[in-house]
């Protein structure tokens, strides 16, 4: 694939590379991340996404891109609110796969000789695992519309959390427009007994302190200070998004044919935004998505009342609150300047985080002044990421920014390489202490399998997509 070097951080892979592109590709990463960029598809991907009907701008990917299914992981794609399409594949399987941040009032000297008992019992209390089943049953029709029309607030409003929560949500837990009717049988039977669970994959819940502070200011309005104990949970819509996304991908292949749409990969098929297909599937997303967020939701909840009995003590000792949660994998419908005129779009982020500057009027009051949070997780034995959105997001990435290190073996690859390895012990020899359902779960997700995610920072803070706030480092951690 042609792609010329525009910056240090910043790289073009030209309209005229392939037939068909309608705007540029844009990808943001150093000189080692491109090296491994370019070992997979996901520069082709990044091509392909250009010829959509109705983008704006630029097909663009984040430094920590990889190969994903027709949007690479790492992709940002807007196309036009009025003349352009929306694509199943643009947002991906798991939709509003994200993460949630909570800070304690724990510091880390004091928990570490407990340690081990709470991850025990967080293990013990929190389902993960390929099929694992919640303790939330949703039998009725009328139960299982809740989660999916009203997100994290059915979750706060039936007891798992507060209601103060939906306020350091993104969008306050609850995404517009989810229409309950829009989505198929399979789809609820396969979300039924799945609310309240992590699942498998990369999916995690864990255990972290704060490592170092870059951004004292963000850092203080967020309540994280050096030695502090924050807690992360990283998953998404479960089987029920899953679904959703198979379902709309056969009805978009049907769709493309009958409105003259051809693609250069299938898994791109999409629908333009004023039919019937695509009104269905986003109904169908919104819905998904407010899962996720419920999902989420009730996992902290419990999160919250393993650690006050594991650890014998009360709330106020606790002190646990949510800093925020970010969805990664959504379309969503916000109003960004292109060329010097505000246009109404469909923003597709898939593997990438909404980074809004300060000031923004959908930022929680309390952040206003600091930008948007924006939570990078790493991998599960080196750290994590606090980051803030900036005007450079704003002007160059449509308000997006990275979402994680980004994978550079595949499972199957991980799984081969750790032969004859025990990534548990190897995690307890520095200080980590691993949960998992099996040996498989730990290989796929051991650290070699992903880019140093300080890596990934470096290029979207010095490429101005986002300020770097703190730095967080696993103690224990939960597996599926």
């Amino acid at each position: 694939m042609q792609v010329h070097r525009l910056n240090d951080y910043l790289w073009e892979i030209p309209p005229d590379a392939k037939p068909g592109m309608r705007v540029p590709g844009l990808i943001y990463a150093s000189d080692e991340l491109m090296a491994a960029i370019r070992r997979d598809a996901s520069l082709e991907q990044v091509a392909n996404a250009a010829t959509l009907p109705g983008i704006v701008k630029a097909s663009l990917a984040m430094p920590d891109i990889h190969q994903g299914y027709g949007l690479p992981v790492g992709g940002v794609v807007a196309t036009d609110a009025r003349e352009g399409v929306i694509s199943p594949g643009g947002v991906g399987y798991d939709i509003n796969c994200g993460v949630r941040l909570l800070r304690t009032d724990l510091m880390a000297d004091e928990l570490r000789p407990r340690l081990e008992t709470l991850m025990d019992a967080l293990a013990r209390a929190i389902p993960s695992g390929v099929g694992s089943h919640g303790r939330v049953k949703l039998s009725s029709a009328e139960e299982r519309r809740g989660p999916v029309v009203q997100g994290a607030r059915w979750a706060a409003e039936h007891g798992y959390g507060d209601g103060e929560d939906l306020e350091r949500i993104e969008s306050h837990g609850t995404i517009p427009g989810a229409d309950p009717e829009a989505v198929s049988q399979k789809a609820y039977e396969r979300g039924r007994s799945q609310l309240g669970t992590l699942g498998s994959g990369n999916h995690f819940l864990e255990i972290q302190v704060v490592d170092d502070v870059s951004a004292h200011d963000a850092a203080a309005a967020l309540g994280l200070e050096p030695g502090r104990v924050t807690v992360m949970i990283h998953t998404g819509s479960r089987g029920f998004g899953h679904q959703v996304c198979t379902d709309a991908l056969g009805r978009m292949q049907t769709a493309m044919r009958r409105y003259g749409i051809s693609l250069p990969d299938r898994q791109l098929a999409c629908a333009p935004l004023d039919s019937p297909e695509a009104r269905a599937y986003l109904g169908a997303m919104r819905a998904a998505a407010n899962f996720a967020f419920a999902n989420r939701q009730c996992l902290a909840h419990w999160t919250r009342e393993v650690l006050e009995h594991a650890l014998g003590i009360s709330p106020r000792e606790l002190g646990l609150r949510l800093v925020y949660d970010v969805a990664h994998n959504i379309a969503k419908e916000e109003v960004h300047e292109v060329d010097g005129r505000m246009r109404r779009l469909v923003v597709h982020r898939k593997g990438a985080t909404r980074a809004f500057p300060p000031g923004h009027f959908e930022l929680p009051e309390a952040y206003r002044s600091i930008g948007q949070p924006v939570l990078i997780p790493g991998d599960m034995g080196r750290y994590s990421y606090v980051l803030v959105g900036t005007e450079g997001a704003m002007r160059e990435t449509f308000g997006s920014t990275c979402h994680g290190a980004g994978r550079v073996l595949s499972r199957t690859a991980a799984v081969r390489a750790a032969r004859g390895r025990s990534i548990g012990d190897e995690l307890f020899t520095r200080g980590i202490i691993a949960r998992a359902t099996g040996w498989e779960s730990l290989a796929e997700e051991m650290s070699e399998a992903y880019k140093d995610v300080k890596n990934v920072v470096e290029v979207v803070e010095r490429a101005g997509l986002s300020r770097v706030v703190a730095r967080l480092r696993p103690m224990g951690v939960v597996k599926g």
